[in-house]
């Protein structure tokens, strides 16, 4: 058996830089079992599948395309970089000549658009509620010892709990903070948790750019110790910041990379690099 396996570094225009994900072509119907055992195989963040929907659809002139996402140990329900490095390989590298392309997932209908310079992705958005935190003390503990907490939140849709450290931090902290994750599987293993966001309220604008807000993310859960860039973490930063800061047009920063966040619309700009490997 043949697959053709892509990898695309996303949010990038250079290669080997970026969050790269594995993209699979499915020609067939792959057996359930082998999803799994070639994204362990990739041992990637993620590896998307993309697969036709109907026997006589194409990967050149089709519009509409079943899409799910896998890390080394698991399905995930949505990933926003690995839906982004889909798109990257249809569109650049397969070639395929719509102008929006349709993934359904196990998170719904998701579209990704041509754009000027890079690709649209339509992403839902997901509210978190307030999290009592002596329920996820002993977690934030464990994962950052005794920095100073000013918010907790949890995203039942995601499974992802937000937290957002105090604002007498600065970037500067956040980046170098080292987060513990080896231990955070013993502290929770009920299930309820499959990532933790650690956000911060961003800085105004001088010497550096402006951005709206800070962060990074950590899903030792899902065979993740820390996730670059986290396109599904932003439909819960996006929701948070949006409420909190009274604005729909934010700029966010993750480590190293920059996102745009329009109108509840997570917008990347960064062309993605795609390099065949077979």
């Amino acid at each position: 058996m043949k697959l053709p396996i892509f990898i695309a570094d996303a949010f990038t225009a250079k290669a080997f830089r970026g969050n790269p994900a594995a993209v699979c072509l499915l020609e067939n119907k792959l057996d359930e079992d082998m999803h799994q055992k070639v994204a362990r195989e990739m041992n990637l963040s993620e590896t998307a599948f993309i697969r036709k929907l109907h026997p006589t659809d194409n990967f050149t002139q089709t519009s509409c395309f079943g899409l799910r996402w896998f890390t080394p140990v698991s399905e995930v329900p949505l990933c926003g970089h690995a839906t982004l490095a889909s798109a990257a390989v249809l569109f650049h590298k397969i070639k395929n000549v719509n102008s929006t392309l349709t993934f359904v997932t196990l998170s719904g209908e998701l579209k990704a658009r041509r754009a000027e310079d890079g690709i649209i992705l339509d992403l839902p958005l997901y509210p978190a509620q307030p999290q009592d935190f002596p329920e996820v003390e002993d977690l934030i503990k464990t994962a950052i010892g005794d920095t100073l907490v000013q918010d907790v939140r949890y995203s039942p849709d995601t499974q992802k709990l937000l937290v957002r450290l105090s604002d007498i931090y600065d970037r500067s902290f956040l980046e170098n903070l080292r987060v513990n994750t080896q231990n955070l599987l013993q502290v929770d293993n009920t299930g309820k948790v499959k990532g933790l966001i650690l956000t911060l309220k961003g800085e105004p604008g001088g010497q550096i750019p402006a951005f709206d807000f800070y962060s990074r993310y950590f899903a030792p859960w899902v065979g993740v110790a820390e996730d670059p860039v986290t396109g599904s973490a932003h439909t819960v930063l996006s929701s948070y910041w949006s409420q909190h800061l009274g604005k729909k047009d934010m700029h966010g920063k993750i480590a190293l990379f920059q996102i745009i966040l329009l109108n509840f619309k997570l917008v990347f700009l960064l062309i993605c690099t795609a390099h065949l490997k077979m």
